[in-house]
């Protein structure tokens, strides 16, 4: 979850009331959220709190105190609203070209005015956006923010998409002018914190870019501003400008800054709309401010939380949580006016939650559910601990490989034919996971092979899942439960895996063939013809249920070519079992 770093007594100040640690951890919990660390840095008290991921109006000192002290009725649920009074002869426009259709097609904005920035505000405002960058723009890929000095440029602003070496300008903190590509040069080699945004766009054939009437660029989106339109203390009117791959995203991040920060304009809580002129002559204005509705019932809060809340009760315990509502208690309906800020409540049931919060989750009665059932251990994970702990108890050292491999891993290094029997994902990121593992060998003869410093024989077992195509399966594939171990000595030990697999089938309770018991499955071995192992060296474990053989498995000596693949310094023999058999 999101961390937010507050100075304890600036945020002390800010409730207007002194805490001790406990108590402020009772509030963070009361409220949902959780103090997480105390820290003592240049001499003040540093409050860490971990934030819901969801709830981003929560990110910075102005969204928690705000919160907060709703919560704590010190302050009415907030209105926020739109001021064009100080637009003049129009509202600031956004013209919009269809050159960024398939760069970074959508683009909203909105003006604060008059703001009365401190060392702290304007420290928050950075870091707001920061975490939101890290968070729901998903560093930048999704959507990217520009803020600007307004009083600095001039509309109407146009975003547009242009070549590289077309686009001219001094970026943020710096003095000379460059074009796109030499900034993404020198970024490339002198900017650690910039550096791993450029594969967002570098590749594009134009680059997304914001200018203003004169044609100065104001933003490189999504990498970086221009210097000329720079935020400084001073700063009186900004302009926020967001970008973005969709629209929904891109609002909820503009509400959230604007309407974070609009508390430190001369008309506290409002914005001013820019208008938003598309390519194809529409327009629209932006940001969004208006509440939504979102509707619930009376009787289906009660029921969840056990409760039994009139109309009143609800409608109180919503506005401990910034929610205003009215309803019908004869129609048991509550609507519920979401804010802007609130884009976490997307259905009734986080309307309850939020109604369990400002109840106290502490105070919900406990009661025995009204249904007695009884709960077993899922078999096939009875099994799997069954076979884990006689596999331990053998001498086995318990492994856990990951589920994807390489395809060469999984079919080149096991002497096999890629029989197209594996599951495979589209577009690895990493040719190290390029598919669903159909063994577990592979896994357990490289944990060997990264841990041959340690003294022999070397013995590992894995149970776990292989992943097989299934075109009767629902999803087209399916997990099967497997058994595999190795041994890894000087000499190859082939007598120590037979001897597991007959504790195995004791373990399971199947028989050697010719035992004169007829009651129960049993099992004898045949040769196999199999390029993993070693030719002459190697066995079927076939089990005959009801009569019906069936082959659940094979061992053998790994052959030589096994052995170099996996760069093994000794022999191996190993086995693999698949156990849903004897469910």
């Amino acid at each position: 979850m999101p961390v937010v770093s507050l100075d304890r007594d600036h945020l002390f100040g800010g409730l207007e009331k002194k805490y001790t640690q406990e108590e402020f951890e009772q509030l963070c919990f009361d409220y949902g959220v959780e103090l997480d660390d105390v820290l003592e840095e240049d001499g003040r008290t540093v409050y860490k709190i971990d934030i819901p991921a969801n709830r981003y109006d929560l990110l910075c000192y102005e969204g928690i105190v705000r919160a907060l002290r709703v919560f704590l009725g010190k302050d009415p649920v907030p209105e926020y609203t739109v001021d064009n009074s100080a637009a003049g002869g129009g509202l600031q426009e956004m013209r919009v070209t269809d050159a960024v259709a398939g760069v970074r097609p959508v683009v909203v904005c909105a003006v604060l005015r008059n703001l009365s920035f401190d060392e702290r505000s304007y420290q928050s405002f950075i870091d707001l956006q920061d975490k939101l960058h890290h968070n729901i723009c998903r560093r930048r890929t999704l959507v990217s923010i520009g803020t600007h000095d307004l009083d600095a440029v001039k509309g109407p602003f146009v975003y547009d998409a242009r070549a590289p070496e077309d686009i001219r300008f001094v970026p943020l903190s710096k003095e000379n002018e460059v074009n796109a590509r030499e900034l993404f040069d020198n970024i490339r080699s002198n900017d650690i914190h910039l550096k791993p945004y450029l594969h967002i766009i570098e590749n594009e054939p134009k680059y997304p870019v914001i200018t203003d009437s004169s044609g100065t660029v104001l933003s490189l989106p999504p990498i970086i501003n221009g210097n000329i339109s720079r935020i400084t203390l001073n700063t009186k009117n900004v302009f926020i400008e967001v970008t973005a791959m969709d629209q929904t995203k891109a609002h909820i991040v503009l509400n959230t800054v604007a309407i974070m920060f609009s508390q430190y304009c001369k008309n506290p809580l409002s914005v001013e709309e820019v208008k938003i002129v598309a390519a194809d002559g529409s327009s629209s204005t932006s940001p969004v401010l208006e509440s939504r509705e979102c509707v619930t019932n009376l009787s289906a809060i009660n029921k969840l939380l056990g409760l039994q809340l009139s109309l009143a009760e609800v409608q109180k315990l919503l506005m401990r949580m910034g929610l205003k509502s009215h309803g019908d208690e004869e129609k048991e309906e509550v609507v519920v006016a979401v804010p802007p800020t609130r884009s976490d409540i997307l259905h009734p049931c986080d309307v309850i939650e939020d109604v369990a919060i400002a109840y106290g989750f502490n105070e919900l009665p406990v009661q025995p559910p009204p249904t007695i059932s009884l709960g077993k251990q899922n078999p096939l994970m009875q099994l799997t601990d069954k076979l884990r702990l006689e596999s331990a108890l053998a001498g086995f050292t318990e492994a856990l490989s990951l589920s994807l491999c390489s395809r060469e891993e999984n079919f080149g290094f096991l002497n096999r034919e890629d029989n197209n029997s594996g599951v495979t994902i589209a577009n690895p990121k990493t040719q190290e996971f390029q598919m669903g593992r159909t063994s577990l060998y592979p896994g357990l003869l490289k944990t060997i092979g990264s841990n041959q410093k340690h003294k022999l024989p070397l013995k590992l077992f894995e149970v776990s899942d292989v992943i097989l195509k299934d075109p009767s399966a629902e999803a087209g594939a399916r997990n099967r439960r497997r058994l595999a171990a190795v041994y890894c000595d000087r000499v190859s030990g082939f007598e120590v895996i037979h001897g597991f697999v007959d504790r195995i089938m004791r373990v399971l309770d199947v028989l050697p063939a010719g035992t004169p018991r007829k009651d129960k499955p049993v099992y004898h071995l045949e040769p196999r013809d199999d390029p993993t192992y070693f030719k002459g060296r190697a066995a079927n474990l076939i089990v005959a249920f009801d009569g019906k053989p069936v082959v659940v498995g094979h061992f053998g000596v790994v052959h030589p070519l096994v052995i170099k693949n996996f760069k093994l310094s000794n022999v191996c023999s190993a086995v693999e079992l698949d156990v849903e058999y004897f469910l």
